[in-house]
């Protein structure tokens, strides 16, 4: 199942993370993945989920590890 990790000094579980990235609760959330890419704002490590924000919607999101930075792949 998913990996605890921390982000901003909180362990977060990938459920934790997708609400973080999505603002507001989602239904069901993917492991959490290392991305292969660095914060944009602060240059640290970035996170990668995938969930479900809603029953008809899959989205993936980043979120860095270090500061508010946050992105989806929504158009």
């Amino acid at each position: 199942m998913s990996q605890n990790r921390v982000v901003q000094g909180r362990m977060v579980t990938a459920e934790k993370l997708a609400e973080l990235v999505e603002g507001d609760s989602v239904m069901e959330a993917e492991s959490i993945e290392e991305a292969d890419r660095d914060c944009p704002d602060c240059g640290g490590d970035v996170l990668k989920v995938g969930y479900m924000p809603s029953v008809t919607e899959f989205v993936t999101g980043w979120k860095c590890q270090d500061c508010d930075w946050s992105e989806t792949d929504r158009d």
